[in-house]
């Protein structure tokens, strides 16, 4: 499928201010650009993700998208069998969609990767095998991105251990600035608002401020310290809305922090429909910036923020303008919220050892 040469409806408007470097918009049509390239694009994850590339909600309703799909050459036809179906919806955003197996091919010239490709850990499998196996595929993609892509391209890594996989891949690709790699948190955070607000009675879009620390992993810390659910011009703390500081203190936390093994145990495969989701919002948030006032989670390097080392690829809240995060800082801890953030950066700090280790080996 191949519709580059599509004009699209005229405007001179967009809401993306990131891909300015593209195509301009013009009186005759001309409209702004993204090439989006999504791995592991056989997936159940990737099939509920790619319509929320190309309907307008992540890049913005007037940015064209040219999509990449990349694979393992034993998916080539269930990939061709998505573009048809692409084919068939006739999204009027897209301009063209093309199949990959070649890393370097499908990443050339690229602005945006959703990585969710990742080897999936096994009955039996240790942590050190899992990312023996991830350092592979992950150290190959990082070279290719490194050689071949935009040094201003955007990476949110999905596929676990998203945060050490994310790690693995900067590392693999010294020319591209850290600041433009991510992992994803963002379902973890959407989880913790939807359960607030089923608490609570609320909408999830009247809750804000709720953030993820540290791993996407069971020792990840849901904080809720300074949320808020918003009614109209008012805004109450959660704590004061929840009325229950136990259970947010240990039951609201371990439904978080176990909520994919739950998914997985209910309908026999992990989350998509949500994950999907959530990436979206993830590059939503990155390419066209966070509402004024609040803010949301994001995996990203670690600049020594709450104590943090340096290097991890650590979740923090966020706020983004301008196609750029920043870490907002010195979020009040209690006791316990310090322990639980120590744990979950003892995890990625030997995540990280480990890898480096098979690295170093290879």
């Amino acid at each position: 499928l191949d519709l580059s040469t599509r004009k699209l409806p005229p405007s001179c408007a967009s809401p993306s201010s990131c891909f300015s470097h593209t195509s301009k918009c013009s009186m005759a049509g001309q409209q702004k650009s993204v090439t989006v390239c999504v791995t592991g694009a056989a997936g159940q994850i990737a099939y509920s993700l790619i319509p929320l590339l190309l309907d307008g909600r992540t890049f913005g309703p007037d940015v064209g998208v040219h999509l990449r799909m990349l694979d393992i050459p034993p998916a080539v036809n269930v990939m061709k069998g998505v573009v048809m179906e692409i084919e068939d919806v006739g999204f009027p955003l897209l301009l063209s969609a093309s199949t990959y197996t070649d890393a370097e091919e499908a990443f050339n010239g690229v602005d945006v990767v959703a990585m969710l490709g990742a080897f999936p850990r096994k009955a039996g499998m240790q942590r050190k095998d899992l990312l023996e196996k991830n350092c592979g595929i992950f150290a190959v993609q990082g070279k290719a991105l490194d050689k071949v892509a935009k040094k201003s391209v955007k990476i949110v890594v999905v596929g676990n251990p998203a945060n050490t996989n994310c790690l693995i891949l900067q590392k693999n690709a010294p020319s591209i600035p850290k600041e433009n790699f991510s992992a994803l948190t963002r379902l973890d955070h959407n989880r913790a608002i939807g359960q607030i607000a089923a608490k609570v009675g609320a909408k999830p879009q009247q809750v804000a401020n709720v953030c993820i620390f540290g791993n996407h992993s069971r020792t990840q810390y849901p904080y809720v310290d300074v949320a808020l659910i918003r009614d109209g011009e008012k805004a109450n703390p959660v704590r004061g809305a929840v009325g229950d500081d136990e259970w947010l203190d240990n039951e609201f936390v371990s439904t978080i922090q176990e909520r994919g093994a739950a998914v997985i145990q209910a309908r026999g495969l992990s989350s998509a429909l949500s994950a999907a989701m959530s990436i979206s919002d993830h590059l939503r948030d990155w390419v066209m910036g966070t509402k004024p006032g609040e803010f949301v989670s994001m995996a990203v390097t670690s600049d020594g923020s709450y104590g943090v080392a340096e290097g991890l690829i650590f979740s923090f809240p966020v706020k983004c303008e301008d196609g750029k995060w920043e870490i907002i800082p010195n979020l009040p801890l209690t006791d316990k919220g310090r322990e639980r953030m120590n744990t979950t950066e003892q995890e990625l700090v030997e995540e990280r050892d480990t890898a480096m280790e098979i690295l170093d080996a290879k």
